[in-house]
């Protein structure tokens, strides 16, 4: 491998930390947007209707959640690579969260699930079971095969879905006019271009205002931190938190257009206008207020000279005891075999 092809890859990975930042904070804005844009309904309408895309899945419910009723949901949060390091195929998933919001105890659950996981890829083959790394689901049968494949190995239902690319991150932060942090400490690192080249980023301590570019890179960097992943952990809800409070600043909320025109580009979800205002009439958002964050566990090893992450059975039971509380189900793993057309 070459020096180029090296530096992309670790790119690559970096990306992938960055869209759990990213995803989290859009599933607040799209969920929150109608509220916030209600004299503008055309607009936002037109909007919603731009990213809706429904999947057909294997339906693991006895019946369909109903949000006027405020059943608890459950969201597969997708970040694909694809529009990384110039890439313009399918690509694959580099960041994977579940979410359940629960109105009833008005709390929101995220499930990060490691991209490397072990796993069965549910419809790739109709002759065997085939196993790989999760994020491939995605890259093999787009976001039907990724959401399968999740109910599957956790045996909970997927009621919606959304799906951010990598070059909306960047551009979500610009639309919005960036964002204000206070930097915990002052460092300087840099990070690789899509050319190969690299770029030097440097932060002061103190309060520090980041465009797109510089909003990844501060949230990025790990290894100049004295406090590793935790330092890394820390700027992150920095970054989330400015986020979220431009989201719903009255500056936002008049220019508008601008953070349409970046969902529109770069999301994709089965959300339609009326979940959004059921979402908003209920106890939903104040659910996105309180969160819980878990990690699926496992451990690192390869099969056949390949790197995986291998989840032991009481990990994911642990797991889908917590999701089967926020959703309020008791089911048996993969008790699922019919397929639903999804809104």
């Amino acid at each position: 491998m070459n020096e180029t092809n090296r530096s992309q890859k670790n790119k690559s990975k970096k990306n992938k930390r960055v869209l759990k930042i990213v995803l989290s904070v859009l599933l607040l804005g799209i969920v929150g947007i109608a509220a916030y844009l209600g004299k503008v309904y055309s607009d936002v309408n037109s909007a919603a209707d731009s990213i809706y895309n429904s999947v057909s899945t294997d339906n693991l419910r006895d019946s369909s959640v109903d949000l006027g009723q405020q059943n608890p949901i459950s969201i597969l949060l997708l970040g694909t690579d694809t529009g990384s390091l110039g890439r313009t195929e399918q690509g694959r998933t580099d960041s994977m969260i579940l979410a359940t919001i629960n109105p009833n105890t008005e709390k929101t659950t995220l499930v990060s699930i490691p991209r490397d996981t072990y796993a069965e890829i549910v419809g790739y083959s109709d002759n065997y079971p085939y196993y790989d790394k999760i994020n491939s689901a995605y890259a093999y049968g787009g976001t039907e095969m990724a959401i399968n494949t999740v109910q599957n190995l956790l045996g909970i239902p997927v009621d919606y879905y959304v799906t951010v690319n990598m070059s909306g991150v960047q551009t979500i932060v610009d639309k919005i006019g960036g964002i204000d942090v206070v930097s915990p400490m002052s460092f300087a690192f840099s990070d690789w271009n899509q050319d190969g080249s690299s770029t030097s980023y440097s932060f002061a301590e103190g309060p520090i205002h980041l465009d797109g570019a510089n909003a990844l890179a501060f949230s990025r960097m790990r290894h100049e931190d004295p406090q590793g992943d935790t330092g890394r952990q820390g700027r992150q809800r920095l970054v989330i938190e400015a986020i979220l409070k431009k989201l719903i600043s009255a500056k936002t909320v008049f220019n508008y257009q601008n953070l349409l025109d970046a969902l529109s580009t770069n999301v994709e979800t089965n959300f339609q206008m009326a979940d959004y205002k059921k979402l908003q009439s209920n106890n939903y958002v104040a659910a996105l207020k309180n969160v819980q964050q878990e990690q699926l566990g496992g451990t690192n090893d390869t099969l056949d000279g390949i790197w995986y992450n291998f989840v032991d059975d009481s990990e994911i039971a642990r797991v889908q005891t917590i999701l089967e509380s926020e959703l309020e189900i008791n089911q048996p793993t993969n008790q699922g075999s019919s397929t639903v057309e999804s809104k």
